[in-house]
């Protein structure tokens, strides 16, 4: 019995698999030094968003993380609770939230600088090979955002 009609279904033939399982252990190596910041992942990432741009759209946050609002939302309500950020109704446009890192936020920095590191040391990839696939993920979220706003077009 010849079962080349079902080989795709195979899990060892799917290219997400291994994508979702690399990033749930990757996310479970941050997740010792995070414990000590008081930070999730999502919401480790949301501060690197804001240590960089200190102040931006809640839209462009979400456009940052390629999150949506439904798990943008309940984000930050619990990371302004934490006093790490602070939203507020643009005062040129109040449909928008404009989502701003507090002082506080701020001082958490420089608890975070090391995680990078720390990270990197747990990952076994040569320094090309991780920039080789840096670059592949990246050309794969490009297309899929590209493919999502084609698909806005219809």
């Amino acid at each position: 019995m010849n079962n080349t009609k079902y080989d795709a279904l195979k899990l060892e033939n799917q290219l997400c698999f291994p994508l979702y399982a690399c990033s749930r252990e990757i996310i479970k190596q941050y997740k010792p030094f995070l414990d000590e910041l008081d930070l999730t992942y999502t919401q480790y990432i949301t501060m690197m968003v804001l240590w960089e741009k200190k102040t931006l759209t809640s839209k462009e946050l979400g456009n940052a993380l390629f999150l949506d609002s439904g798990t943008l939302t309940p984000l930050l309500k619990k990371m302004e609770a934490k006093g790490l950020l602070s939203r507020r109704r643009s005062e040129e446009d109040e449909r928008n939230l404009v989502v701003s890192i507090t002082e506080a936020g701020e001082r958490l920095r420089d608890k975070a600088v090391e995680v990078p590191e720390k990270i990197v040391r747990c990952v076994d990839l040569e320094r090309e090979d991780a920039e080789a696939l840096y670059h592949i993920l990246y050309k794969i979220l490009r297309n899929d955002v590209a493919a999502q706003n084609d698909s806005a077009k219809f």
